[in-house]
């Protein structure tokens, strides 16, 4: 008998067909920076932990520098496929692929870095945040502190109203979408800018609940139709540099049950709640869009 976190976590995405991992290995945005943040805070010598390995590659970038590399995974196809693809690779020597649960292992000894590329678009679905407070508890009461550096060190979060055409050849189908980072298409209007709703540092305790409330000035007459949903994760910060290696996740765009036709000038107050790790229609079901009753000019009144 599966317990709930198993039967969630099949469902949720650490189940998923080997053909999504490896198109993650052709994302080069993904991989260079990766690649780049890995190679900035793994340090000679250092020991390094990965939790939900996919298919070896960044334990493979960690190893090219540590001494140790530990990389835990819970799919067992996913297990042989990393094994497989590493012993065609340099290093895998330095690298111990494990079949367990990432909510339950802890590594033989003390790690400087910790690896944890769960990450989903708005942190939905992928159950990082409560592997990496369970991690951070689990590694203090066995070895103390301090706690190892963290791959991502943190991640921003910004939402943006949107006005989509849902239209498919005379169809309407209000439905999720995930759009690649590039020029907007010709059905999208951005209706006001984005704000960022939350930030997530990892080096610090992590609450999973997110709650917002905001504004936003419309820049345009139209129809508020849907929340777009941009995540960067914060890979590495370069202290000596003063800057970070960051990636962007495709956009989100989340529709609403219910339309809010705007005119320029516009308030419009938007609120959804949800935590993370959750279902997109966790959160889809919590978003709300409203303006506020208009002013009017005052009747006159003839003498």
């Amino acid at each position: 008998m599966l317990t709930e976190r198993e039967i969630e976590s099949c469902y949720l995405g650490q189940f998923i067909p080997l053909q999504y991992h490896h198109n993650m290995l052709m994302d080069q945005r993904r991989m260079k920076n990766f690649k780049a943040a890995i190679n900035a805070v793994v340090f000679p010598g250092a020991k390094v932990l990965e939790l939900g390995g996919g298919t070896g590659v960044l334990s493979f970038f960690a190893a090219a520098t540590a001494e140790k590399v530990w990389c835990v995974e819970f799919n067992p196809d996913m297990v042989n496929e990393a094994r497989r693809l590493l012993a065609r690779n340099l290093h895998v020597h330095k690298v111990e692929v494990i079949e367990a649960d990432a909510f339950d292992y802890l590594p033989p000894e003390p790690v400087d870095v910790v690896i944890c590329e769960m990450i989903h678009v708005a942190m939905l679905r992928e159950k990082q945040v409560d592997m990496m407070d369970s991690f951070k508890q689990r590694y203090l009461a066995r070895f103390g502190g301090p706690l190892p550096l963290f791959v991502p060190d943190a991640i921003i979060m910004a939402v943006q109203p949107l006005q989509l055409d849902y239209d498919f050849e005379g169809y309407n189908a209000p439905i999720v979408q995930f759009r690649e980072l590039t020029r907007d298409a010709d059905d999208t209007i951005e209706m006001a800018e984005p704000q960022v709703y939350s930030t997530l540092d990892f080096q610090t305790d992590v609450e999973p609940l997110i709650s917002w409330s905001g504004q936003f000035t419309m820049a345009h007459s139209g129809t508020v139709t849907s929340l777009r949903f941009i995540t960067k994760n914060v890979l590495a910060v370069l202290m000596d540099q003063q800057s970070t290696i960051d990636w962007l996740n495709n956009f989100m765009i989340l529709p609403f049950n219910e339309p809010v036709d705007v005119i320029e000038g516009d308030v419009l107050q938007v609120s959804f709640c949800y935590r993370a790790g959750g279902s997109l229609p966790s959160l889809q079901l919590t978003m709300t869009a409203s303006v506020p009753a208009r002013q009017t000019e005052p009747d006159l009144v003839l003498a």
